[in-house]
């Protein structure tokens, strides 16, 4: 069951991205071109999901436990290290290189002849680098 809620949540987040416009590289391009021709689409998708998220979460903690888990999971981490703050500095980059994060990736995969498999391809073997620099640090 827990596949299944995890499949319509993805498939909910990539409808979203499809219809917001959020899998064009232009537009998130644009929404970072501050000195040229900003397009603020971005932020207010960002703002929508924002407000979605926090009445989401005064909804969700009213429960005792979640519908489809013993427990909630919940971030409690709150200290900021430098991978942290590396790992923020590289996403940022690639984000507004690329104009693409992994999840409209992921959706944009879908178009023929998309240059989102490169971006992707490239998204993977990071994610492996990086698996392999925290297991040898470990």
């Amino acid at each position: 069951m827990t596949i299944i809620i995890g499949l319509i949540g993805g498939l909910v987040f990539g409808l979203g991205l499809v219809i917001s416009g959020m899998i064009d590289p232009n537009r998130v391009q644009g929404f970072l071109d501050l000195t040229g021709e900003w397009n603020p689409t971005l932020a207010t998708v960002m703002g929508g999901g924002v407000i979605v998220t926090t009445i989401g979460y005064k909804l969700l903690f009213k429960r005792s436990m979640p519908l489809f888990a013993p427990k909630f999971y919940v971030p409690t981490k709150t200290d900021m290290d430098s991978k942290l703050i590396l790992g923020s500095a590289i996403f940022g980059i690639g984000w507004g290189l690329g104009g693409l994060c992994p999840g409209p990736a992921l959706t944009v995969l879908t178009q023929a002849g998309s240059n989102a498999i490169i971006f992707v391809i490239a998204m993977i073997a990071a994610m492996l680098a990086a698996a392999a620099i925290n297991n040898k640090g470990a």
